[in-house]
């Protein structure tokens, strides 16, 4: 599941690419880890909008302190999309969002010893994520990433990856039917994504 993703492009540039409104300053770091802030593009009003909120759903779990920090829900996977948890947040369209990110990484190698590999689209150097989000008690506005099973070249680093959507379907995905929505989450070719393996380690400091 992907637990960190990046964000490079400016408020500006994500406020151009989704000719969306950007009403608030943010101070965001291009990193974004689960239970702490990113950027999203949602609809409000008839118009699109960026919007800062925190990446994961708040759940508790059984045992947990009632005093202790929610755990952070940030990746919905596609075939749990039509029951239960998520059903309601799927199919209402309002409740639907775009994640904009430059990549996504996952962990390679050993355990205690495993770095970060980033993928990238090829031919969309901001992409969208497909995102759903939720009013929360705790903290705010809260969202999530849909995730597929991933393409078979990307089997080596993981079997899961962000329902990554096409420019064309960024409409789509916010204001479509559960029917027609489900539709656009699937794999994105592996022919359009970039691998980059680096010598970063996988456990390091947020914002090192």
């Amino acid at each position: 599941m992907c637990n960190l993703y990046t964000n490079k492009s400016t408020v500006a540039e994500m406020a151009d690419l989704f000719r969306a409104k950007a009403p608030h300053g943010f101070n965001v770091p291009a990193d974004v880890y689960p239970g702490y802030p990113g950027l999203v593009v949602r609809e409000d009003a008839g118009e699109l909008v960026i919007e800062q909120m925190n990446w994961g759903f708040p759940v508790r779990l059984k045992g947990m302190k009632p005093t202790s920090k929610p755990k952070p829900v940030n990746n919905a996977r596609d075939d749990k999309l039509l029951t239960g948890f998520w059903k309601h947040w799927f199919v209402t369209p309002a409740q639907r969002c775009l994640i904009p990110f430059t990549a996504f990484a996952e962990a390679e190698g050993e355990k205690g010893k495993m770095t970060r590999t980033w993928i990238s689209v090829a031919d969309q150097p901001l992409a969208a994520w497909a995102g759903l989000w939720r009013p929360t008690d705790e903290w705010g506005n809260a969202y999530t990433g849909v995730m597929v099973d991933a393409t078979e070249e990307l089997w080596d680093i993981h079997d899961r990856m962000p329902v990554i959507l096409h420019p064309d379907d960024h409409d789509a995905w916010l204001n479509a039917s559960g029917e027609e929505a489900m539709a656009l989450v699937r794999k994105y070719p592996a022919d359009r994504l970039t691998v980059e393996r680096t010598a970063d380690p996988w456990f390091k400091k947020k914002g090192a």
